[in-house]
C-alpha cells in the first residue's frame, strides 16, 4: 500500500521560528500484513499542538516528550478508523485515537497504543477527541480542578491567556462552570475577542496586539485576579501577577511566547514578579495531564456531556489535506487559530 507521510526535514534551531519547510511530505510503502496485536488505520482527523516545538529540537528540556528525528516520520495526537485488526480488542469500522499517532495517511498500529472511542459521545465529531473532549479539555478541566482551587460563591475572577486558543478556549468556559463569576481572556485580536464574548460567553476580553493589557485588566478585574490559567509566559504574565490577590493560584499550563526561545521549562520570572508571588503567598506549580491518569476517564465523559449539552461551546480551525501539516502547524504558533486547530486527512 502507499501512503503519504509527513516527515522532520530540518530544526528550526532552539531559538528559531518554524517555517512549513522544516516538514516534508514523502511517498512510502506500507506492508498490509499485520502481525499478532497490530492494526491497520486511516487516519482522520490530525493535531497540531504548541507542545510539539519542544519536539523539533535535538533536546525537548521536558522528560514526557521524546524529541522528532530527522527524516522520520512525526508524530502526535490523531483519529482515525480500523480498516483491518489482529488485535482481539479492536475490529474493522471501530474509530480510535492516540497521542502518538504518525503523520501519515494509513498506519500500523500497535493495539495497545491505540484508545476506542464512541463518536455518538461527541455527537460524530471525532475531531472533538484531539481537543475538547482529548487532551486539551482534560487540560482545561484537570488543571482548573487541581490547580485553581476556584470555590462556588466565592466572587472569583479569572484570567486566561492564550484565550483563544485550544486550551484556553476551554479554560475559560470550565472557569465558568466552575464558579468564577468573572473570566477575562487575552488574546491577539479584535475578531478572537469578539469570539471570546459572544460565542463562549467571557465576560471581557482583551486585545494584546492593540490594547495596554495592564489598564484594560485594572478594567474588567476591578477586585482583582484569584485565578490565573497561563498558556503563554512572558510580560502578559507579568501583568497578569501583578495585578492578583493575595492567596490566590495561577495554573501553569504552558509558555507559549517563550517556545522559540532557548530558555529552561518553565521559563525564569523577572525578580519583581518572584517577589509579588512570594509577598501575596500566589502559588504557581506546574501542570501536566500525565499526573492524574487515574482522572482521565471519568473527566472526559465529563467534558463529553457537557459538549452534548451545550454548556461547552468548541471552536475549531480545520486545514485540509496531509500536505498543509506544516503549514497548518506554523500557522498555529503565530495564533492563526481560533480554538483547537486540526488537520482532516480523509473522510
Amino acid at each position: 500500500m502507499q501512503v503519504q507521510r509527513v516527515v522532520l526535514n530540518s530544526r528550526p534551531g532552539n531559538n528559531g521560528v518554524p517555517v512549513p519547510e522544516n516538514f516534508r511530505l514523502e511517498e512510502t510503502s506500507l506492508t498490509s500484513d499485520l502481525q499478532d496485536g497490530e492494526v491497520l488505520v486511516r487516519t482522520l482527523w490530525l493535531s497540531v499542538d504548541p507542545y510539539m516545538r519542544c519536539r523539533m529540537n535535538e533536546d525537548t528540556g521536558v522528560d514526557y516528550a521524546a524529541p522528532w528525528q530527522l527524516s522520520e516520520c512525526v508524530d502526535g495526537g490523531g483519529v482515525g478508523v480500523v480498516e483491518s485488526s489482529r488485535c482481539s480488542s479492536f475490529s474493522e469500522g471501530n474509530v480510535v485515537t492516540s497521542f502518538n499517532w504518525p503523520w501519515q495517511t494509513h498506519a500500523v498500529m500497535k493495539g495497545i497504543a491505540l484508545q476506542k472511542v464512541d463518536p455518538g459521545l461527541v455527537d460524530g465529531h471525532v475531531s472533538y477527541y484531539l481537543g475538547a473532549v482529548g487532551l486539551t479539555g482534560l487540560t482545561a478541566l484537570l488543571g482548573i480542578r487541581e490547580k485553581g482551587h476556584v470555590t462556588k460563591g466565592a466572587n472569583q475572577t479569572m484570567v486566561v491567556s492564550g484565550a483563544a486558543g485550544a486550551c484556553g478556549s476551554m479554560a475559560g468556559q470550565i472557569g465558568r462552570l466552575q464558579g468564577c463569576v468573572r473570566v477575562v481572556g487575552i488574546c491577539g485580536s479584535d475578531e478572537k475577542c469578539r469570539a471570546l464574548v459572544d460565542d463562549l460567553g467571557f465576560s471581557a476580553a482583551v486585545n494584546y496586539r492593540q490594547e495596554d493589557v495592564s489598564s484594560k485588566l485594572k478594567e474588567s478585574c476591578p477586585d482583582g485576579i484569584d485565578v490565573y490559567f497561563d498558556n503563554v509566559g512572558g510580560e502578559i504574565s507579568d501583568a497578569v501577577i501583578a495585578q492578583m490577590n493575595k492567596d490566590s493560584n495561577v495554573i501553569l499550563c504552558g509558555q507559549m511566547s517563550q517556545y522559540n526561545k532557548d530558555v529552561p521549562y518553565p521559563p525564569p520570572l523577572s525578580e519583581e514578579t518572584q517577589e509579588t508571588l512570594k509577598k501575596k503567598n500566589i502559588t504557581r506549580e506546574r501542570f501536566t495531564v500525565l499526573n492524574y491518569m487515574d482522572k482521565v476517564d471519568t473527566t472526559l465523559y465529563e467534558l463529553s456531556q457537557g459538549v452534548k449539552s451545550g454548556q461547552i461551546k468548541v471552536l475549531e480551525t480545520i486545514v485540509n489535506g496531509i500536505e498543509n501539516m506544516g503549514d497548518a502547524f506554523c500557522s498555529m504558533m503565530k495564533g492563526g487559530n481560533i480554538g483547537k486547530q486540526v488537520v482532516k486527512i480523509s473522510e
